[in-house]
């Protein structure tokens, strides 16, 4: 049975609508939408409080109209609810909605929303944070916090960004020495980066193995190998090349937590291409069956590269 649009609240990152390719998707969406309600949080303004607020006024689903960033955080809002989250794809990557086989046309991703049916599924977390595609730790979120500050110096260009790359990588030193602990067994590992995924779509457009466990609700964490800025440069480029190794290149964990612990009180987490500071120690898990989202029918599923 197709949704009821009025059941919908379509929720929209303010920056969707600055340029005109994302509005004019906005615009067509909601034309397919019909009776579906648009809003906008605003700047400065938590995003699940806006959730929050439109599952107080009745909407049973929430179609988050931005990137994965913005998926991550209407999920963060909904987990352990009834209420459904849906995807109208806006962003860069968007690899939650590539990863459901849904169309990056906004009027095709919007029929297919419609006629979608709700699903539950597993997703991951960090210190009680959700991700849907991965979190990370180390020389990642370095890069992240790096191309922020290039970006306010130089603007968002694709230059900017390989230039932060780049500068991360030349102040990178030594790996730092973390503590795992697997099953009640604590090890200790010396890593530039502990990447943890949950996104089978991704794993596979990167040649990265592990779907199969993701597939099997795990979460699958690869343990970086590089002990020297040029070994590390050598796994970005395995990476790059669709050719990382296990044992060479990476170690890999399969479980259903996993705490890390280090010397420092908190750590930079990113998150879903967001990042934060948190209290370590960190712990990963899975969250069973915590999220329901709207399932493309087999007849509306696109998949792209």
């Amino acid at each position: 049975m197709a949704l009821d649009p009025s059941t919908i609240c379509v929720i929209a990152n303010p920056k969707s609508g600055r340029n005109s390719h994302d509005a004019q998707a906005i615009d067509t969406a909601m034309a397919v939408f019909g009776s579906a309600t648009l809003r906008r949080w605003k700047e400065g303004e938590d995003l699940k409080d806006a959730v929050r607020k439109a599952v107080e006024d009745g909407f049973t689903t929430i179609v988050a109209a931005g990137g994965d960033g913005t998926v991550m955080g209407v999920a963060n809002a909904l987990v352990n609810t009834d209420v459904n989250l849906a995807v109208l794809p806006l962003g860069t990557f968007n690899y939650f909605a590539r990863g459901l086989e849904l169309s990056q046309e906004p009027d095709e991703a919007a029929r297919a929303i419609l006629n979608g049916r709700p699903h539950r599924i597993s997703v991951g977390a960090v210190n009680g944070v959700v991700f849907l595609n991965n979190a990370s730790l180390g020389i990642y979120p370095a890069i992240l916090k790096q191309r922020e500050s290039v970006y306010e110096r130089f603007g968002r260009r694709r230059v900017a960004a390989h230039w932060s790359v780049l500068k991360t990588f030349l102040r990178y030193r030594r790996p730092w020495r973390v503590t795992l602990e697997v099953d009640g067994e604590r090890r200790q590992v010396s890593t530039p980066l502990i990447f943890v995924a949950r996104s089978a779509y991704q794993l596979e457009r990167f040649g990265l193995p592990g779907s199969a466990e993701i597939s099997d609700d795990d979460l699958v964490a690869f343990i970086a190998k590089g002990e020297g800025r040029t070994s590390l440069l050598k796994t970005t480029l395995h990476l790059c090349r669709g050719k990382v190794q296990l044992g060479r290149d990476v170690d890999l964990l399969h479980v259903n937590e996993f705490t890390v612990e280090t010397k420092k009180s908190s750590l930079l987490v990113a998150y879903d291409g967001e990042k934060a500071r948190m209290d370590t120690p960190l712990k990963f898990e899975i969250l069973r069956d915590a999220l329901s989202i709207i399932l493309p029918d087999e007849a509306d599923r696109v998949k792209t590269p």
